[in-house]
């Protein structure tokens, strides 16, 4: 296993390719969840708010992790010698999560449900440490500033269509996750505009057609993070 490298999370813009860059990006995402987190465990909140805080944790964490597992991690495992132990572990936090949230969402009433979400934020919190401590300090390594926003600009693509929901069953590396993932993305973002009790043939309509798009914009991303130069 190679020497650790440092740290990005005490870095500025400039030492992590500017504000494009994914480094940047990545810790934007992190301290949005950090902040996110903290709010919903605050005790002042006002009813009703905790749901709609929890719903943009959800929202953001599983864009953000599905976006790593399909233009990030395929690049570390290619340029970093234990890209390959490195990038399983974090699937593995991936799929706790995943798997966690999922029981979440599917028992409103259960009266464990305040500890399985501090479960998940200790498991997101550690994600974060491990991302920032070992994984992104490798691209920084490898990747000069203008690849490292290109590959910046490639991640936010990929995240804009990304599932927004737990899918414990989507597997965690590509092509699978974009081919069982992306038509879950389109149905995750495209159902609250179509009403459940609206026509089923328009709902339909509308979720291929998102798929579609979602997979075109993958797949266009996914080529221009790999590109060289």
């Amino acid at each position: 296993m190679t020497a650790p490298a440092v740290s990005i999370s005490g870095l500025d813009a400039d030492a992590l390719g500017g504000d494009d860059s994914i480094l940047m990006r990545q810790r934007r995402d992190h301290a949005r969840l950090d902040a996110m987190m903290n709010r919903y465990l605050s005790e002042d909140l006002p009813p009703g708010e905790p749901d709609a805080v929890w719903s943009d944790i959800v929202q953001l964490v599983f864009s953000h992790a599905f976006a790593e597992e399909t233009v990030l991690w395929p690049l570390l495992r290619h340029i970093a010698p234990d890209g390959e132990e490195l990038t399983r572990r974090v699937e593995e936090e991936h799929q706790a999560i995943n798997e966690l949230i999922a029981r979440i969402e599917h028992s409103p009433g259960d009266p464990r449900r305040a500890e399985w979400i501090r479960q998940a934020f200790t498991l997101i919190r550690q994600d974060i440490r491990d991302e920032e401590d070992e994984l992104l300090p490798r691209l920084r390594t490898a990747f000069g500033d203008r690849r490292l926003r290109r590959v910046g600009a490639a991640w936010e693509a990929v995240r804009a269509t990304a599932p927004s929901r737990p899918h414990p069953g989507v597997p965690r590396r590509p092509p699978g996750n974009a081919v069982r993932g992306v038509p879950l993305s389109a149905f995750d973002r495209l159902r609250d505009l179509a009403p459940v009790g609206g026509p089923a043939t328009r709902r339909a309509a509308l979720t291929a057609a998102g798929a579609l798009a979602a997979a075109g914009t993958v797949t266009l991303a996914v080529r221009a993070a790999r590109r060289p130069g």
